[in-house]
């Protein structure tokens, strides 16, 4: 089976793991992901083996192995510089899920019964790479021609043994653009508010592979269908039933519109995700920004990173301040600009300017302005200190640093270029 991966490090050596399972005597495939995306005619990111070969026989058949899951089968085996790894798992039937995640029990047995165990029919064939021969016990094949997410067996039974294969059967769809097979879809639809059993962070991470794909709106649109957005994401199904259909539409086109190269950060997506969410009660403050109370909860819930917290927060507070700073003074747009989300505030100005079928102007010249910096460094050293405050027999207090942001802006403003003018502005304006 040919792709455009044939040639890849990452290839070869799953191939060769393959091979030598098969030299001592047992029975090996590629399985999952990879053997889907192959017989679309794309390049897997990684490649998985299936086996009948037990943990330990793997072990002892490679050399550098990490046991990352040997009650339930599954070793990593590392390959050689720039060949990345490869999980081999035996071949397995599962016992009863009794925390919604993972199996009580194991049997590790054949083929066919590793593919009835799988999530989705897609995601259930085998490859032999040595006989270029595709294994399908499930109907994967014929599903992927079709263009359906279909459970294997009994999709409410899939979707209780794993919660978050409600969301995984979301992505799918949007991300290969397939429809989800009638009873699967009822099934998600029937099973939706048992989604939130699943950890936060599991479903973090697969919110995030769905916001970074260029299908990032068919997303969304699934889980409002299929009510999971409801369950994982009240706020943003408040703004969907309750809000300004106005508002709603410009969610999804600014989703649709952010650019692809380079694609977006989580961060960004999920800001232009969130940028609805209503504000908590009371006014923006003297800045003119919006407090953001309700989509921290959302972050916090999501437990993601606190670097990412902090950027989706930022975002969405100044998702409307790059135009009301652009017609102000150089101090304000370089305050703006010299933040690190900066790039990201400029694409969600773009993105949300196309979805509201205006042209992104301000979103183009904060670019150039980048590009062109004729003001000079956004974040030129600070020209005083308190040191230099004490020094006038300024006495420590609030002043300070009422003084010190002051001097920043004039900086900004390119009305104060060094040390000895700023201490002369201090000196005239201390009493003021």
């Amino acid at each position: 089976m040919n792709t455009q991966a044939s040639d890849e490090p990452k290839r070869r050596f799953a191939y060769e793991v393959v091979e030598r399972l098969r030299t001592a005597g047992f029975q090996a495939l590629w399985a999952g992901g990879c053997v889907r995306d192959l017989v679309l005619g794309q390049a897997p990111t990684d490649y998985d083996v299936a086996t009948d070969a037990t943990p330990e026989h793997v072990m002892r058949l490679f050399r550098r192995t990490v046991p990352v899951g040997v009650s339930f089968g599954v070793v990593r085996v590392l390959g050689p510089p720039g060949a990345g790894q490869v999980e081999v798992a035996t071949f397995r039937s599962d016992g009863q899920y009794l925390d919604g995640r993972r199996p009580e029990s194991v049997r590790f047995g054949r083929a066919e019964e590793d593919a009835l165990r799988r999530d989705f029919t897609i995601n259930g064939m085998f490859y032999d790479p040595i006989r270029d021969e595709v294994i399908d016990y499930v109907g994967g094949r014929a599903d992927l021609e079709r263009g359906v997410i279909r459970a294997i067996g009994d999709p409410r039974a899939r979707f209780r043994e794993d919660k978050l294969r409600l969301v995984r059967a979301v992505r799918f769809a949007a991300r290969f653009g397939f429809s989800i097979e009638a009873e699967t879809h009822a099934a998600i639809v029937a099973l939706a508010a048992q989604v939130t059993v699943v950890a936060a962070e599991r479903i973090a991470q697969e919110l995030r592979r769905l916001l970074v794909d260029r299908s990032r709106r068919r997303g969304v649109e699934l889980l409002a269908e299929t009510r999971l957005l409801g369950e994982i994401l009240p706020e943003v199904e408040d703004v969907r039933v309750a809000g300004d259909l106005e508002v709603w539409r410009r969610t999804l086109g600014t989703l649709a519109a952010l650019e692809e190269e380079p694609p977006p950060s989580f961060p960004l997506a999920l800001a232009a995700l969130l940028q609805g969410v209503p504000i908590q009660e009371g006014p923006a403050d003297a800045t003119g920004l919006w407090p953001v109370g309700r989509v921290r909860g959302v972050l916090g819930r999501l437990r993601i990173s606190n670097a990412e917290q902090e950027r989706v927060a930022w975002l969405v507070r100044h998702q409307d301040a790059l135009g009301r700073v652009w017609g102000s003074t150089p101090a304000a747009r370089k305050e703006l600009l010299a933040h690190a989300g900066s790039e990201d505030l400029i694409r969600l100005s773009r993105a949300r300017c196309l979805a509201e079928g205006r042209e992104p102007d301000v979103a183009e010249a904060a670019c150039r302005y980048l590009r062109e910096l004729p003001e000079g460094p956004l974040e030129p050293e600070p020209l005083i200190t308190g040191a230099d405050l004490r020094g006038l027999g300024i006495e420590p207090g609030p002043i300070y640093r009422e003084l010190l942001d002051a001097v920043r802006r004039e900086q900004l403003n390119g009305r104060l270029a060094t040390r000895e003018d700023a201490l002369r502005w201090v000196e005239a304006h201390q009493h003021k």
